[in-house]
Order: C-alpha cells, then sequence, then structure tokens
C-alpha cells in the first residue's frame, strides 16, 4: 500500500485552512500513514457474518418512572431573578432580533 505523501498532506491541510511547516508535513504523513494502515487491518478482520455494532456489550437504557412531584411555582422560581416578565426571566436582548 503506497504511503501518503507530504504533497498530500499539504493538499489536506489547505483543505482544512491549517497552515503547516516543512518538517510537519513529513511527520504528519506518518502518522496519517499509520492511521489508514490501522484502518485497513480492521477491515480485513471484519467479516460479513459480525454484525455492525456501536459498543462491544448491549446496553439498557435506565430510565425512572416518570412521577410528578413537588416543585417551585412560577413565583418562587422568579423570586432571585433580577428581571422577569410575563411569568418568564427577563435577559437583555442579544443579535438584534425582536
Amino acid at each position: 500500500m503506497p504511503g501518503i505523501t507530504r504533497e498530500e498532506v499539504a493538499h489536506l491541510a489547505r483543505l482544512a485552512r491549517l497552515e503547516l511547516k516543512p518538517e510537519e508535513l513529513d511527520h504528519f504523513a506518518g502518522q496519517l500513514d499509520d492511521i489508514i494502515g490501522a484502518v485497513a487491518r480492521v477491515s480485513e478482520v471484519a467479516d460479513q457474518d459480525v454484525p455492525p455494532t456501536s459498543h462491544p456489550l448491549p446496553l439498557t437504557n435506565v430510565m425512572r418512572a416518570d412521577e410528578v412531584r413537588p416543585s417551585l411555582n412560577p413565583e418562587q422560581a422568579l423570586s432571585g431573578a433580577p428581571a422577569q416578565e410575563q411569568q418568564r426571566f427577563k435577559v437583555p436582548q442579544i443579535l438584534g432580533e425582536d
């Protein structure tokens, strides 16, 4: 498998708008070549009878029951707010929006 050239790294750097020094081009070319080699080895191992997974162990989402519990009423929640309007926190306008 041909290695990544420093010209290819320079091209990728230009696309990513990165300014790299000449010694960094050689350094990253070696690193990218190692990464592509590692991905190629994983591709060789993966087989058609192995289903794709996002995690090696089965995951179960643990949810608690949705229960109504006592909470603050609007007046209590807004009691410490420096400004409020129509039972909501009032914050300074941003981005010139209405």
